[in-house]
């Protein structure tokens, strides 16, 4: 018999990840066998909210660098 496979939302998933992170007295196979996942569920879920952090940190440090950028074009034409 076929296993059948459940599409979790966003929100499940961030929960799960936000329990993973702070609830320490519980391992993940726990709150796997808590919430009826896997334990490769959750992992590959912390993988891709990390690699979405990371991302994020990426663009936020481009942006940063164009900001300082402009901003020291924009002073430098105020000097003029």
């Amino acid at each position: 018999m076929k296993k059948k496979y459940t599409k979790h939302d966003e929100e499940f998933k961030k929960m799960i990840v936000n329990i993973c992170d702070t609830i320490k007295d519980k391992t993940m196979s726990d709150i796997a066998r808590e919430y009826g996942i896997t334990r490769t569920s959750i992992t590959n879920w912390r993988k891709n909210t990390e690699l979405l952090l990371h991302r994020l940190e990426n663009l936020l440090q481009v942006m940063k660098l164009k900001l300082q950028k402009k901003n020291k074009e924009f002073r430098q034409k105020i000097e003029i």
